[in-house]
């Protein structure tokens, strides 16, 4: 007797929301049965002292509302963290307990986007991969210790296709036991070219084990044709698109962007998302890989990279706390190394 034909996989798409809040939002949310990722941010709380706005806890009673919804899911909000705050405003500690108050279907990962918004050069895109490797080290074990480890999922970042390889080879234990890795600094990534979405994702496809699968943050609508010959590969897609038209539709309109027009919007970029996974495929164009920068000639700015180096792997280990490092620290740090290496 023959084997039955495997499954043919398809990607899911989750829906974005800006709140819990009970109301007409929520209602299409749950009508609509999509997988919903819900942001941390959007269960911030705060206070004003002394004139300015400070992060208050997080208002855990608006998780009561997600009754009805085909699944939670929580995101970290690390890119809004970053451009708003400037950085977490709360602990990872802090972001445990949210992750501990409700069933998520999963919850990510801390992590430190490299967006260029973010970072500025090179060396800020790798101290912010090192930084994301040991964030979800420190949330692994953080899990563990709750009880939540099942529901955990990885993140990974980078802006070159074998940045996140070499992201996820420093938590390849963490990832085969969790099946599922976040993707990072996707929403504002081109589609294609040497650091395109597509060319990440082929990327990874060749390199990470079989079985591993993929959440992609914030992806564009015009790439879905191009993602789904990685059906196999890829496991979900999210996006809150469907907000900047609802605000754009109500400007033009001299309205209020109430609750009711952006789940219209909503409703109607779910349609669209649906419809285009039902596109033919199209063809991912022969990617142009790029190679890793050289290190640099010059003995003073070797040591610096080297220096910086070694201050990613402690960062990675957790012998050092990120905020620690400073620019003169640094050159002193490769200060050392230069006159070792002078004097061989």
């Amino acid at each position: 007797m023959n084997d039955p034909l495997p499954k043919k996989r398809s990607i899911t798409v989750m829906v974005g929301l800006p709140h819990l809040a009970d109301g007409k939002l929520l209602e299409r949310a749950r009508r609509l049965q999509q997988p919903v990722l819900i942001s941390a941010n959007a269960l911030s709380r705060w206070t004003k002292e002394r004139g300015w706005r400070k992060w208050a806890g997080w208002r855990i009673s608006a998780l009561a509302n997600a009754t009805g919804l085909k699944s939670l899911s929580l995101d970290s909000a690390g890119f809004s963290a970053m451009v708003t705050y400037g950085g977490y405003p709360w602990t990872i500690d802090d972001y445990i307990r949210l992750a501990a108050a409700f069933p998520f279907q999963w919850w990510a990962s801390l992590d430190y986007c490299v967006e260029h918004q973010v970072a500025g050069d090179r060396d800020e895109v790798l101290d912010r991969i090192s930084r994301t490797i040991r964030a979800n080290v420190e949330c692994r074990l953080r899990a563990e210790d709750q009880g939540i480890l099942t529901n955990f999922m990885p993140v990974i970042q980078g802006r070159l296709p074998f940045d996140y390889e070499r992201c996820a080879d420093a938590l390849s234990g963490t990832i085969e036991r969790a099946g599922l890795v976040g993707v990072g600094s996707m929403c504002r990534r081109p589609i294609h070219g040497p650091e395109g979405l597509m060319a990440v994702v082929d990327h990874l496809d060749r390199v990470l084990p079989p079985g591993i699968r993929l959440h992609l943050f914030g992806v564009k609508g015009e790439a879905i044709p191009y993602l789904t010959v990685f059906a196999h590969r890829i496991a979900s897609i999210d996006s809150q698109a469907y907000g900047v038209a609802a605000r754009n539709a109500a400007r033009r309109g001299g309205i209020a962007k109430s609750d009711a027009i952006v789940a219209d919007h909503m409703e109607l970029w779910v349609c669209s998302q649906h419809a285009r996974m039902r596109q033919a495929q199209r063809q991912l164009p022969m990617q142009v890989p790029v190679a890793e920068p050289a290190r640099p000639d010059d003995p003073w700015e070797a040591a610096i990279a080297e220096a910086r180096q070694q201050i990613r792997e402690l960062i990675e280990f957790g012998d050092l706390d990120h905020d620690e490092t400073t620019a003169p620290w640094i050159e002193q740090w490769a200060a050392d190394i230069y006159r070792e290496r002078m004097t061989r």
